[in-house]
Parts: C-alpha cells; sequence; structure tokens
C-alpha cells in the first residue's frame, strides 16, 4: 500500500511543479448568506465546504503555469438548494434555490504583475439546474460548475503559458 502510494505521489509531482498557486481567504462562515448544514454540526459542514472549492481552485489552477497565483477571497456563499427544517433537515435543491458566489480576486503572473483582478464580482447561475450534468455527481457539483464556468470565462485565456 505505501508503494502505491509513493508511486502516485512521484507521478503527481511534476504535475504540481508545472500548476500555478490557488490561495483562498475566507470570512466567518457564520456571516455567509446560505452555507447551512443539514444533519452536520456546522463547524465541520463549514470544514468540508472550504476543502472542496479549495481543492476545485487549486485544480482548476494546474492549468496556470509556475508562478502563476490566484488570490481569491470569499465574500459571500449562497450555495445550491436551501436547507428545510423537518425531521430529518435536508438541502433540497430547486431551480428558485441558485448558487450564488461573491468574490474578490486578483491573479499574478510569474513576475508578480496583475494580470486580472475584481472586487466583490457576483457570479450565479440562474438555470443551473437546465444544463446537463457532465462528469460524476460530486459534493457541491453546482457550486463548482459556477466556479469553473467563471475560470473558463475570465481567468483560463490568461494563465496561457
Amino acid at each position: 500500500m505505501k508503494l502505491l502510494h509513493a508511486i502516485a505521489l512521484l507521478c503527481l509531482s511534476p504535475l504540481a511543479a508545472q500548476a500555478g498557486e490557488a490561495n483562498i481567504t475566507w470570512r466567518d462562515f457564520n456571516d455567509y448568506r446560505d452555507v447551512v448544514p443539514a444533519n452536520e454540526s456546522k463547524a465541520g459542514y463549514h470544514k468540508r465546504v472550504a476543502a472542496q472549492l479549495e481543492k476545485h481552485l487549486s485544480k482548476l489552477m494546474t492549468e496556470a503555469p509556475e508562478g502563476y497565483q490566484l488570490n481569491i477571497t470569499f465574500d459571500d456563499i449562497d450555495l445550491a438548494g436551501d436547507v428545510r427544517f423537518n425531521m430529518h433537515d435536508i438541502r433540497v435543491v430547486k431551480p428558485i434555490f441558485f448558487p450564488r458566489l461573491k468574490i474578490s480576486y486578483t491573479l499574478t503572473d510569474n513576475n508578480g504583475a496583475v494580470v486580472a483582478q475584481a472586487q466583490e464580482k457576483v457570479l450565479k447561475d440562474l438555470s443551473f439546474m437546465d444544463r446537463v450534468r457532465t462528469g460524476r455527481d460530486s459534493e457541491f457539483y453546482y457550486d463548482k460548475r459556477l466556479l469553473s464556468t467563471w475560470y473558463k470565462e475570465e481567468i483560463a485565456d490568461k494563465v496561457k503559458g
């Protein structure tokens, strides 16, 4: 098992060396519009949301050349769906509960020059449920897709090496 882990790390290390970096800043999760857990603790859910979105942004930045940095702050988060309080709290995903993220970001190149930036940019997808779902189902799928769309439209062409 350790051998497989070591091989996986060796295979990934050249990719990591070639990749840009994503640095994420979070506000107080209790102040965000909708990062409400269904059946788990707030702290655990907030950590899971942060980990999933950080991982996704880091994956997007693997396309960027080494030295590029995306510094992004989540000013507000309204996850897809809405938590309904019944006997068992659940997140209900319906078209009226679309994902919405407010971000501020700065993208710098390998010389430290600012390539792109925005303050309190609102990302939202009003017709998120009308689009075809591609790939495997994953946690926070619609929210990650919203970030991917933003990345493709505003960042990807600025990080071509």
